[in-house]
């Protein structure tokens, strides 16, 4: 008769998976425990899970302390090698199961606080209540322009930016550009004629946005494509375009903004488009990710969700 495998037991192969899926979850997350929330376990468990397999390749792959936690030169080559098994394991699934088979599981995903409160909302819930097996985590983050999320350390799947994407090491797929215009509070004029040219906006309080324009503006004409800077000497300077907005309707200064965010306000009157022939710049938008051999079904088709959301660029 068989004896009963013991807690020191080399785990089958099937098992080994699991472990290194949870080695790499501990990595991505940055710590045991939050490892365990991310995967809806306890922090024993995972602690006996990178134990387990430690004990299976005879080498320790994290150096752990009260505080701290880090890859050792072994753990380094196995947390590569493990995300390349995985990726492996579960494009073979993939393709056992079948193309319809519907996506599941967890989707990590960065977006901006306003783009994501109030735009993209709707395509969230649409692509929700499509599969209806993924959940998804929707994280609104600011990022500034020059930064892309660190998608391992944040165990991040994918992002959406506002801006250029310079990033060499991401897949960065243009979904949309936003026109952006000049806009102003009518208490600011009086009955002053509104501007009609950019020039005359040089010499009105300005309010700026941090992550977009802080000391000019450049305004292009929408039939010439004649050129102009605006400097500017702004009254209020923000990273948060609600209040942007919120300062501009209570006439602190005029400012350039997204048209999307302010069609109620225009037609309303609490806002006055200004030098109409003249708009900023479209800003960008675009979802990121990692590059990598297997995407799987949850982040391809959200990636697919979000390009037949918006017009063509």
């Amino acid at each position: 008769m068989t004896a009963p495998a013991t807690p020191l037991s080399t785990p089958a192969s099937a098992d080994r998976i699991e472990l290194m899926q949870t080695f790499v979850r501990i990595v991505e997350a940055g710590s045991l425990s939050a490892a365990a929330a991310r995967m809806g376990t306890t922090q024993p468990t995972v602690s006996r899970r990178l134990q387990a397999l430690e004990r299976s390749l005879g080498v320790r792959l994290l150096q752990r302390s009260t505080h701290a936690m880090k890859l050792t030169e072994d753990g380094e080559r196995c947390f590569d090698r493990a995300r390349e098994l995985i990726a492996g394991w579960e494009a073979f699934e993939a393709e056992l199961r079948g193309a319809g088979d519907q996506p599941e599981g967890r989707l990590r995903v960065v977006a901006p606080h306003v783009f994501g409160q109030q735009h993209l909302i709707g395509p969230l819930s649409a692509y929700l209540a499509r599969y209806p097996q993924v959940n998804v985590e929707w994280l609104l983050h600011d990022t500034p322009r020059d930064r892309t999320p660190d998608f391992i350390a944040d165990g991040v799947d994918c992002a959406i930016r506002v801006g250029e994407v310079t990033d060499p090491a991401v897949v960065a797929i243009r979904l949309y550009e936003v026109p952006r215009i000049v806009v102003g509070a009518p208490s600011l004029f009086g009955n002053t004629p509104l501007p009609v040219h950019a020039r005359e906006l040089e010499a009105l309080p300005w309010l700026a946005a941090l992550n977009f324009y802080r000391t000019e503006v450049v305004l292009a004409h929408e039939t010439t494509g004649e050129a102009h800077r605006v400097p500017i000497r702004p009254r209020l300077i923000t990273d948060s375009l609600y209040a942007l907005r919120s300062a501009a309707v209570m006439g602190v200064g005029i400012g350039v903004s997204s048209a999307w965010m302010l069609t109620e306000e225009l037609e309303a009157g609490r806002l006055v488009h200004l030098a109409p022939q003249w708009r900023a710049a479209p800003a960008p938008v675009f979802i990121v990710y990692p590059y990598a051999r297997f995407y799987p079904a949850r982040l391809r088709l959200f990636v697919e969700a979000m390009r037949t959301a918006f017009p063509s660029a």
